[in-house]
């Protein structure tokens, strides 16, 4: 009884100290967004088809609900941001679209990968994500 404890006790450490770093990853520098871009007001999209597109090309590294999580999160060297925080939804819906269509390291654009609508839709989804 003793051993299954103990060896409990190393488990339960070992994940506090996993989520703790993955938290304590330094944020990347501060996106300079131009002012025209990020004045850009999404038009009227559906999040739903946002929710698939972000399955496919998001969520390996911001994780399911965009809490910077992903399965490839704990390979980058920078955090990949709590979309559901209060700092990230204070971003203008045209800051997003420039984030997503045109990237930078370690994430990429997706300008090439993805339409103007379907960005719009990724952005939408990501305001789902507001707690």
């Amino acid at each position: 009884m003793k051993k299954i404890l103990f060896g409990l006790a190393i488990l339960a450490a070992f994940t506090f100290t996993q989520t703790t770093n993955a938290q304590e990853k330094p944020k990347g520098k501060e996106w300079k967004v131009p002012a025209a871009d990020a004045g850009k007001k999404s038009p009227k999209v559906d999040a739903a088809a946002g929710k698939d597109i972000w399955g496919t090309n998001c969520k390996s590294c911001h994780g399911i609900k965009g809490l910077g999580d992903g399965s490839k999160a704990e390979k980058i060297d920078i955090s990949c941001g709590d979309f559901s925080s209060k700092e990230f939804q204070s971003k203008s819906d045209g800051s997003l679209f420039y984030y997503t269509k045109i990237g930078r390291k370690p994430m990429p654009s997706y300008k090439e990968k993805l339409s103007d609508n379907e960005i719009w839709q990724v952005v939408a989804y990501m305001r789902t994500f507001k707690k």
